[in-house]
């Protein structure tokens, strides 16, 4: 194959020619190494222990596999980005990196450090390689977690959503029920609908999973991409609304300690196993429909 003087070959397997080795390149990966090694620790020893950034290896690992995926037997011609729009590109995650290292905001650090890794991608690869691993570089960033304001700002209508609902069900079947706000009275009980309660957790999950799942069987497919992921956010909310109702008359007839203990967390993992099989369904339910609208579009 005969290409220009200005680009090289990177063969992706095996792995990379040595004039990948030179002095500029070296520099970027320390510099990158610098950036990923503290951030990801910090990651992953304060939120991917918690319930609500626990997905965050499976999303890591499985979004590195679809890296390799991509990548795998490829010759994709390297041609460093434009120099003006990689400083560009790079400058403006390194001036947040910066801030938030030294504010201690790890939400906003880490995605700055993302960002800041993916333009020193641009910048030795090109173009090239950042779309032919456009995929796995979106979904890679479900691993981090979002900043708190973003997560008060989606989960507070929905906590308020779900409490109404419990309630409102409630008290139809003539039980003592009332709601405040994200807080539920029921008996001589005061629960507080937290954001893991809410469907967050769910939420960023199970979408992590459902785009991660139609990437695998409906990669060219679009329709059933967008489907997909649009159910995903419903189905999350509706299983919480039941995980919570459930908790909520755990907490009623047997007591705060009981529901608040292994029941908790059950609770939880059962109602995600239902939305993620429920996903699932949907996707096989809505195949034929999806196959008829592409056969009318075609004629």
């Amino acid at each position: 194959m005969k290409v220009e003087s200005t680009s090289s070959l990177i063969h992706v397997d095996p792995p990379g020619d040595h004039h990948l080795l030179g002095p500029a390149n070296i520099i970027l990966a320390l510099g990158s190494a610098t950036l990923l090694i503290p951030t990801m620790y910090e990651v992953a020893t304060e939120t991917w222990t918690t319930e609500q950034g626990g997905h965050g290896p499976i999303v890591l690992a499985t979004g590195l596999w679809a890296v390799w995926r991509e990548l795998k037997g490829k010759c994709i011609a390297q041609r460093p980005g434009k120099t003006a729009l990689g400083i560009a590109c790079l400058a403006v995650p390194l001036a947040l990196f910066i801030v938030a290292r030294i504010t201690g905001i790890l939400e906003i650090e880490d995605f700055a450090m993302y960002g800041a890794l993916v333009s020193g991608v641009y910048f030795i690869f090109g173009g090239l390689i950042i779309r032919a691993i456009w995929f796995p570089l979106v979904y890679l960033a479900f691993a981090l977690p979002p900043p708190d304001t973003v997560v008060a700002v989606v989960t507070q209508p929905a906590k308020i959503a779900i409490s109404s609902w419990a309630v409102s069900l409630l008290q139809m079947l003539g039980y003592p029920a009332a709601s405040s706000g994200v807080t539920i009275q029921i008996g001589q009980y005061q629960l507080l609908v937290a954001a893991a309660c809410a469907g967050l957790n769910s939420i960023v999950t199970l979408s992590a999973l459902c785009v991660f799942y139609v990437y695998l069987r409906h990669r060219s497919d679009p329709l059933a991409f967008a489907v997909i992921a649009v159910a995903a956010i419903p189905i999350a909310i509706i299983a919480n609304f039941v995980r919570v109702l459930a908790l909520v008359l755990i907490t009623y007839y047997f007591g705060d300690a009981v529901a608040q203990g292994f029941l908790h967390d059950f609770a939880g993992l059962v109602m995600f196993v239902v939305a993620l099989a429920a996903v699932f369904a949907i996707d096989e339910l809505s195949r034929p429909l999806l196959m008829r609208a592409m056969k009318r579009a075609e004629t």
